[in-house]
This record gives C-alpha cells, structure tokens and sequence, in this order.
C-alpha cells in the first residue's frame, strides 16, 4: 500500500486539485472501507481495510491544506521545504513580516485595524497560493515553490495569531 496520496483518490499530482472529485473519491473510500462493513471478514481483511481507511485520512488532512499539499508535492520531487537549515526568505516578504507583527501589536485594542490586517493577511494567501500553483503546475520551479512555502507557512501561523487577537476583544 505504496502508492501516493494523489493515485489513492484518482487525482493527477499536481497543487490546483479539482476539490469536488477529491471530496467524493474520499467519501467513496471512507464508505469502503467502513469497519461495519467487515464485521465478518478475516483478521487480514480487516487490518487491510483498517490500514486503507488510515492511509485515506491521513490523506485527506495532507491534500485538503494548500501548504501540507505543497510539502506533499515537493517531497514527491524529492525537496525538503521545511528544515532548520533551509530558511532562506526574501528581503521583501521579510519586511512584510515586521509590518504585520508591528501592526498587530499596534492595534491589539483596535477591532477595525485587525480586521483590515486580517483582510490584508488574507489577501497575501490567496496571492502566494496563487503562485504556488504556478511555480508547481506550470514552471515546475520546485526550489521557488519551496520558498513560497515557507513563506505560506508564516502566513498562515500569524493568521492564528491575529484571529486570537480579535476573538479576544470580542
């Protein structure tokens, strides 16, 4: 039970993944290999069916996450996006950065301001997503990907943060 996460729910290997097919092939699995299913089954089918049902969640929670489906893809090509020895970020996404975290410090009281860094915050996402996608899909520029990763990364744990700080002040 080799195969990767993409041939298990009949998917191409690539970042841009048709959602509603990849929803209904994990379904489909799922309802396969439901244990009531095999209630009567041999100890062998059911550690089959058990170790199946495992592999698609574990699935499932990698592709479903555009960053964890990024690292996936990467590894399949045989790049560690993420180590301590690989860190390197650009001077500009690195000052991006400093804005961000002074404005949230800035602004922890201010409601409006940290929805408008919250839409900002957002807005970033969807851009590096974007250019994840074509760096992966179409440039095949791992090394790229890579970076816009790590970058995707920080975006998504400052995200947390500045959703904590709002429900805070609601």
């Amino acid at each position: 039970m080799t195969q990767n996460y993409f041939e298990l729910f009949g998917l191409p290997p690539s970042f841009s993944i048709e959602l509603a097919t990849f929803e209904t092939n994990f379904r489909k699995i799922q309802s396969a290999s439901h244990p009531d299913r095999f209630v009567t089954g041999t100890a062998a089918e059911k550690l089959s069916t058990m170790q199946l049902a495992t592999l698609a969640n574990e699935a499932y929670q990698t592709l479903k996450s555009p960053a964890n489906r990024a690292k996936y893809l990467l590894e399949l090509q045989g790049i560690t996006a993420i180590s301590e020895t690989n860190t390197a970020m650009p001077a500009a996404f690195l000052m991006r950065q400093m804005d961000w975290r002074e404005s949230l410090d800035e602004n922890e009281e201010d409601l409006s301001a940290l929805e408008a860094l919250t839409a900002e915050v957002e807005e970033a996402k969807s851009e590096v997503i974007s250019e994840i996608a074509q760096a992966i899909d179409s440039a095949h520029q791992y090394e790229r990907a890579a970076e816009l990763l790590r970058g995707l990364l920080f975006i998504d744990k400052f995200a947390i943060e500045l959703d904590d700080a709002i429900a805070t002040l609601a």
